[in-house]
């Protein structure tokens, strides 16, 4: 990670859940997030023994003790009573329509109004002092978002899990659920049939804008929205939108109407017809909870996250090319190797590390980027059993686990080669194309062509238009990858391990979704 996109990161994380965590009567203190060799680690913190270097856990009579006696877990646990008997997810989500998210659209809008070409060098380095302090912010506003949005799906899923319903089969009933997911898209086809209605081949944006007043009104308005986005990650050395107009065209003359895979009302009937019927009402209303709050939960990161990333990625933009300028650096790019604090002294003053120090920075950053670090570090620790812990707090500690589990998966090391979370019914065979970006993708993948990459991000959203099918190395069934999956009706399967060890670009592979396997054909 670059450094300010490790300490974006770090900070929401942190702030986030410790509080989060407290008000909702998780017995965690929080998440501590690490950097080790460039690559961000996190952890749960337990709230007693957070420091003590050990992966034992307490003996069972300790941990039931000190949830009756101890003074922090005997108020978490009128917390999460409360929090469980009371849940707030509905004014949150009243409150993120009606204020948070407009409130947060229009700051995203004033810092994107800024002409940085026009500042001083003093105007630029305050700005990008802002704009670090707004992300920080944006930052913890998304995590504490994910606390509420979370809560509902969280319920939902663990109540499938004791009516055994796997959680690959509960979210199904989940698609269709996320417009936001779908609103790029479906603006992308709009634009597109626009051109298409005016009868012209166009070879790039400018022959889009001058199909006719009609295309010229839907780009701009589409750029203006999703320009300064951040569209093939997360980190701020991620292009936004703006900055690739080839992008940005493929992705319109790719696009296609988004259809989920799978039929909602179906899926939610055949998994009540699984279900006790004393149970049935409950049911009904937990998947409406969880559908409700799925969209302010993929709405979530594009405004609070990726814009606010992008914003700040242009204002280091310029910066760097101010710098090289300057001679503090031999090349713009080398901006993204300097943390947050040394930016405006280095760009006013000329204080901090030289350009011989950023190229090293550079290049130590280049060197990382190529290894393939191991998902976890060290031992798993050891989970105390849930039953030791007092029921509201058990329960609240059990819908965290098993969120944590459906976003980023599970370490199973009996797993055979080549199979994770399914998304979708249908198989799919197709051209396998290995890319590590959403840009190395658009530059090389074909129509129907099977994308094998890491992860995504809902920037992914411009890719996947022209994929026939879909592979991560990591994610669970709640991941963006799935959801983008489940949205776009794409056959995939995430949280594939070791994909990219068996899978090479060109190779033919077959996707079978409803096994979660994938098969190398040839």
């Amino acid at each position: 990670m670059t450094p300010i996109g490790f300490q974006v990161g770090r900070c929401g994380l942190e702030t986030a859940y410790r509080t989060g965590f407290a008000e909702s009567g998780v017995p965690a203190d929080g998440i501590d997030v690490r950097n080790v060799n460039g690559f961000a680690y996190s952890r749960i913190r337990p709230l007693l023994g957070a420091d003590k270097p050990s992966t034992k856990a307490p003996p069972d009579w300790v941990i039931k003790l000190a949830g009756r006696v101890h003074p922090e877990m005997r108020r978490r646990e009128k917390r999460a009573a409360n929090r469980l008997a009371n849940p707030q997810f509905r004014q949150v989500l009243a409150n993120w329509t009606t204020t948070i998210r407009p409130a947060t659209e229009a700051r995203n809008r004033a810092f994107q109004a800024i002409d940085l070409s026009s500042l001083t060098d003093e105007e630029l380095g305050a700005h990008t002092d802002k704009l670090f302090t707004y992300a920080c912010e944006s930052s913890v506003l998304h995590h504490r978002l994910h606390m509420d949005d979370l809560g509902p799906l969280g319920h939902y899923v663990v109540f499938c899990r004791d009516h055994g319903i796997e959680a690959e089969a509960a979210l199904q009933a989940l698609a269709g659920a996320s417009p936001s997911t779908t609103e790029p898209r479906r603006a992308l086809v709009a634009i597109r049939a626009e051109v298409e209605s005016a009868g012209t081949t166009p070879r790039d944006l400018n022959d889009v804008r001058a199909a006719s007043p009609r295309a010229a009104a839907l780009l701009d308005t589409y750029l203006d929205r999703h320009g300064s986005v951040l569209f093939s990650g997360y980190d701020l050395d991620s292009a936004t939108l703006g900055e690739r107009p080839d992008v940005a065209f493929a992705a319109i003359m790719t696009a296609t109407d988004p259809t989920p895979g799978t039929n909602a009302a179906t899926a939610a009937a055949q998994l009540l017809a699984t279900i006790d019927p004393a149970d049935g009402e409950e049911f009904s209303r937990m998947l409406t909870d969880a559908r409700e709050a799925m969209d302010m939960r993929d709405d979530n990161g594009p405004m609070t996250i990726e814009w606010p990333g992008g914003l700040m990625r242009l204002a280091l933009v310029e910066v760097g090319w101010r710098l090289a300028d300057q001679g503090s650096a031999t090349h713009g790019s080398h901006v993204f190797e300097l943390d947050a604090e040394e930016i405006t002294p280095l760009l006013i003053a000329g204080r901090g590390p030289d350009a011989d120090e950023l190229a090293e920075r550079a290049a130590a950053r280049a060197a990382q980027r190529v290894l393939d670090p191991p998902p976890f570090l060290g031992d798993d620790p050891e989970q105390p059993p849930l039953h030791l812990l007092p029921p509201a707090m058990a329960q609240a500690m059990d819908m965290v686990t098993t969120v944590m589990a459906t976003l980023f998966g599970e370490k199973d090391e009996s797993a055979p080669p080549l199979t994770g979370s399914g998304i979708g019914t249908k198989p799919y065979i197709g051209v396998a194309r290995v890319a590590e970006t959403a840009e190395d993708a658009i530059a090389a993948m074909q129509p129907g062509d099977v994308l094998i990459t890491r992860a995504t991000s809902p920037a992914f959203n411009l890719v996947l238009g022209i994929a026939g099918g879909l592979v991560t190395v990591h994610g669970g069934p709640m991941s963006h990858a799935a959801v983008l999956s489940r949205e776009l009706g794409l056959p995939a399967v995430v949280g594939v391990e070791d994909c990219l060890e068996h899978i090479r670009t060109g190779d033919r592979v077959e996707i079978d979704p409803a096994k979660g396997i994938i098969t190398v054909l040839a």
